[in-house]
């Protein structure tokens, strides 16, 4: 037989490198993302683990409507207007900004621009940054503990209630927490490989966290930096300048935005809401900084909050309607260390968290003796860290406080569990192993038979069987070394069922309600809006108070309206006689109000741009008197609408806020003739 030679051309050598390079590329990808040859279970059942978040996630996504109709708003400008897009303007004519960065907001943004903005291509970006938030958390954790241990991570992460709150709603915790996901997942392989390329690009997902719901994104960098200047495998002058470049990332990524901010003229760009003075940094420290921690001013520009402390029962109210002092708006009981496992905290995010500590604990312990490298222990650190300290903060502010925070503590809760839980399965031969296990296992059981215990009516069967599986499991862990085997595989299923069945269900009740509103609860619609859960609902009566009151609509704790009438803060999308009044005008605004939320029902409900006096609370001094006036007599605003900060138009009161939405209330009604739309009262702002 002959043989023939064949020529290889230099174009196809060329393109036979090009294919081998890219297949080295991807080689070296899947070999970084999902480490070396590895059984054939693992990724069957990482495939399966996201399907079932996508499940929780995806499925009847706009059960929530517009969801928070302040952010909603926001996002709709962003598909009219790219300065909108690019500042978070709350109105696409830029007036003011949401009171928050932007970055949360640009790719429901985008895909509305592209597909027509709607409650769907709103939401369908926070869900997809659910289930990649679930899978970079499997990731990082089965990097350093294993696959098994990832699952179970990835699985308690999809399992919490909080996480199914806010991965189906419009707030800008689902970007921050998927960057920190991001971040973390790099942290965890740059302390591996001491590559300080990838601690770099975990600074620039901090940075992008940052740009998402600003300081609370940086809450995980002290847990990130200790783990790698722990473990990392160089010599500390090494790490340490690896760690000035992650700062170098995340400088890079807020730097820019700031400069963007900066360098825009006043003129161009929208007002900075929640500032004083129309500043970025103001913010940054200020009402969305240190008001947030210690309370000052209530959280409030302006140093006070005349119109919150009017509504008995209300936001952060005193029984008998003071607001305390000091203090801001909190919707989960007073500080102290017990507020995480009371009131609305702990239906978010308190189902695993007496374990995760239990677990902590034990896993510090039985690592101390480790190698300073020792992945497991370093894992445990960068998450052990983030728990404390995320914790500890939430635990104690006293400044603005949402329940729905708490999601940014659910990833390290899950990942302690999940690393440390399956150590000690494999180590189950060891008796302090054993104890330790089905402590944790039977902790589990009890602690989710109080919280089901809140609502006696929802699936009453369902806490006895979590309690016995709990009990009967965590007998058997501690009876002795459960072998290999169909009995050892029954007796894990067991046990991970008691620990997974109250949260999980209170998950998917989550996700089967509607929410809507700033301060959503998670749970079954059967709830009341006066119903506590766990310790601080006895030991407070803080506890109870902080789901009821005369903000009751505030909170959109019940179910969500259609999307045509989706709420927020505020009213039903307002009157449709002013809707079809305001669809009628060609001004640069169609109206005016005071407050955001009253002017996000007026814009989602009219589809025209709506100015909002005062910014989200009515005590930003935007517009002053005198802008207000020029904006009139040059014929930019058609209507004003009264309104107030916590109420659609015509909603809670009058219109509140300080002494320049005051003031331009007063001018307006004292000038310009009362008329009649519908059963609203506006204002012709005609000379």
């Amino acid at each position: 037989m002959s043989s023939k030679s064949i020529t290889v051309s230099p174009t196809d050598r060329d393109r036979n490198a090009a294919t081998s390079r890219e297949a080295a590329f991807g080689k070296r990808w899947a070999r970084l993302a999902f480490g070396e040859k590895q059984a054939r279970w693992v990724r069957p059942s990482a495939a399966a683990l996201l399907l079932v978040a996508a499940l929780v996630y995806l499925w009847n996504l706009t059960n929530s409507g517009y969801a928070n109709s302040f952010y909603a708003a926001a996002i709709q400008s962003g598909t009219k207007n790219w300065t909108a897009l690019l500042f978070a303007s709350l109105d696409p004519s830029n007036a003011i900004t949401v009171d928050k960065p932007p970055a949360a907001f640009w790719i429901p943004a985008l895909l509305g621009r592209v597909f027509g903005f709607s409650s769907f291509t709103m939401l369908l970006p926070e869900a997809a940054m659910g289930i990649a938030s679930v899978g970079m958390l499997y990731l990082a954790v089965k990097r350093a503990a294993g696959p098994a241990a990832g699952l179970v991570a990835g699985a308690a992460l999809a399992a919490t209630p909080v996480a199914a709150l806010m991965f189906r709603f419009n707030n800008p915790d689902a970007m921050m927490v998927f960057c920190l996901m991001v971040a973390a997942w790099m942290t965890v392989t740059a302390t591996q490989k001491a590559s300080p390329a990838l601690l770099f690009w975990a600074g620039t997902f901090i940075g992008l966290a940052f740009l998402s719901k600003m300081l609370e994104g940086f809450m995980t960098i002290p847990a990130l930096g200790l783990a790698y200047l722990l473990a990392a495998p160089v010599p500390l002058k090494k790490r340490l300048l690896h760690l000035l470049g992650a700062a170098g990332g995340i400088t890079l990524v807020t730097g820019a935005y700031a400069l963007v901010f900066q360098l825009t003229p006043v003129s161009v760009r929208p007002y900075m809401a929640g500032s004083q003075g129309n500043s970025l940094w103001e913010l940054v420290f200020g009402y969305n900084g240190l008001s947030r921690i210690v309370g000052r001013g209530n959280g409030i520009p302006g140093g006070g909050a005349p119109d919150f402390a009017r509504y008995p029962g209300g936001i952060g109210a005193e029984p008998g309607g003071a607001v305390p002092g000091g203090g801001g708006f909190s919707f989960g009981g007073p500080p102290g260390i017990l507020r995480l496992f009371g009131g609305e905290f702990s239906a978010e995010v308190a189902w695993l968290l007496p374990t995760a500590l239990l677990l902590l604990a034990a896993g510090l312990w039985f690592t101390r003796r480790a190698a300073r490298t020792d992945a497991i222990r370093a894992s445990l650190v960068l998450w052990g860290t983030w728990l404390v300290i995320t914790a500890a903060v939430f635990s104690f502010m006293s400044g603005t406080i949402h329940a729905y925070y708490t999601v940014e503590l659910a990833p390290a809760v899950a990942a302690v569990i999940g690393i440390v839980g399956v150590q000690l399965w494999k180590h189950r031969s060891q008796p302090a192993s054993r104890a330790v296990l089905a402590s944790a296992v039977l902790l589990t059981s009890i602690w989710s038979f109080v919280l089901l215990s809140s609502d006696l009516g929802w699936l009453p069967w369902l806490r006895w069987t979590v309690f016995a599986a709990g009990a009967l499991s965590a007998v058997l862990i501690a009876a002795g070394p459960v072998r290999l085997g169909r009995a050892g595989v029954a007796v894990a299923i067991l046990a991970l069922l008691s620990a997974g069945l109250g949260t999980g269900a209170w998950t998917v009740a989550t996700a089967a309600t509607g929410h809507t509103g700033g301060s959503p609860s998670a749970g079954p619609d059967s709830r009341t809006n006066n119903q506590a859960m766990g310790l601080a609902g006895i030991t407070s009566p803080a506890g109870a108070a902080s789901r009821g009151g005369a903000f009751g609509r505030f909170r959109g704790s019940g179910p969500a309206n259609a999307p045509a009438a989706a709420g927020g803060f505020t009213e039903p999308l307002g009157n449709s006689a002013v809707n079809t009044l305001l669809q009628t005008t060609k001004t640069k605004w169609s109206a005016a109000t005071v407050g955001a939320n009253s002017a996000a029902a007026l814009e989602l409900g009219s589809n025209t741009s709506v100015m909002a006096i005062g910014g989200f609370s009515g005590s930003d001094p935007f517009p002053t008197l005198d802008q207000f006036k020029q904006m009139v007599a040059t014929g930019q605003i058609s209507y004003f609408v009264p309104g107030s900060p916590f109420g659609g138009p015509g909603g809670l009161g009058r219109a509140g806020g300080n002494g320049t939405s005051s003031a331009i209330t007063q001018w307006v009604e004292a000038t310009f003739p009362a008329t009649r739309a519908g059963s609203s009262t506006v204002y012709h702002l005609h000379q």
